[in-house]
């Protein structure tokens, strides 16, 4: 059974572990807000990302948002980002969800319950209507939006990749 919960100071070292996995790929990486690797303090680390979930103290252009990570018997298979809302950037490219999944961890419908629970998630906030984006390439996360009711509107370019803009009504 999986579940979505915010990172602790116990999990350091997976998450660490789990941002290069990530970027070894060409990704982002697996942390957001402000992680900056190794010489990132991870106390300050979680302070930044309980900011972000009060929508506290946001650097400027940024939105409240919830980030989760996704275990399973103890693994920590993935990571959830909820954006309460959307501001220029997310509406046009990064939407109110994003999610990773390991690379040891794909293909076991991870991705789909991380989305199924975000998604429940988000209607807890007061997202009725939920913008989800992904590259134009990755049949996974297109098959697993499409399952959940996403309805693509559009694709855009974001500096040389197609993005796939999709809508879920989520109420």
């Amino acid at each position: 059974m999986m579940i979505l919960r915010l990172p602790e100071r116990s999990d350091e070292a997976i998450l660490r572990r789990a941002h290069q996995e990530l970027e070894s790929e060409g990704h982002q990486g697996f942390l957001l807000h402000g992680y900056e690797g190794s010489e990132t303090e991870f106390e300050n680390y979680l302070d930044a990302v309980s900011k972000f979930s009060e929508g506290r103290d946001l650097p400027q252009g940024m939105v409240k948002d919830s980030f989760l990570i996704a275990e399973v018997a103890g693994e920590v298979v993935g990571r959830i980002s909820i954006r309460h809302t959307l501001n220029d950037f997310l509406l046009n490219y990064g939407g109110h969800i994003g999610y990773m999944v390991r690379p040891a961890f794909r293909r076991n419908g991870y991705a789909s319950e991380m989305l199924r629970q975000s998604l429940l998630i988000a209607r807890d906030i007061g997202i009725e209507r939920v913008l989800i984006t992904c590259n134009d390439d990755n049949l996974g996360s297109i098959r697993v939006i499409e399952k959940h009711g996403g309805v693509i509107e559009n694709k855009v370019d974001d500096n040389g990749r197609l993005l796939r803009r999709y809508w879920i009504e989520n109420v």
